[in-house]
């Protein structure tokens, strides 16, 4: 199937990690990833239901080689300081910021330039975008994950 490409908004907050997993449980609950137990074409006998929990999604063995293609495939926020590691989210940082839009406060107008800030699959990244006043609104993930 290869890698997918994902991307989210959610309001502001200032906890980063909260934001997320806040936001792998919509997206679980909402049933809005790739369930590789429930794919077309897939042998009967090897077909299951959704699971109920995100522990029971990871647990499958299925699961955890094709992944879900979708933000729930990444389980933490980094620090910034810390080397980008699979699983994970890294927040953008000012320098890399103002380096590829010449400012640190970044907005929606800016997403197209900060997409290339994750090209490695099964690896995320997230940015705070801010209104025209500078006020941060929202938080931006995205990534690539999946097989």
């Amino acid at each position: 199937m290869g890698a997918s490409a994902w991307d989210y908004y959610v309001p502001y907050q200032e906890d980063l990690g909260a934001a997320l997993e806040e936001l792998r449980h919509r997206v679980f609950s909402a049933g809005d990833y790739f369930w590789v137990r429930g794919a077309d074409g897939l042998p009967e006998e090897d077909r299951r239901p959704r699971p109920l929990t995100l522990d029971e999604l990871w647990a499958d063995e299925w699961t955890q080689h094709s992944g879900t293609h979708s933000v729930i495939d990444v389980f933490h926020v980094q620090r910034e300081d810390e080397e980008p590691e699979a699983f994970a989210v890294q927040p953008v940082t000012a320098e890399e910021a103002r380096r590829v839009t010449g400012t640190e406060r970044l907005t929606r107008e800016h997403v197209p330039v900060i997409q290339d800030l994750a090209r490695r699959r099964w690896y995320g990244r997230c940015a705070v975008l801010h209104d025209d006043h500078g006020t941060p609104q929202e938080i931006y993930f995205w990534g690539w994950s999946g097989d």
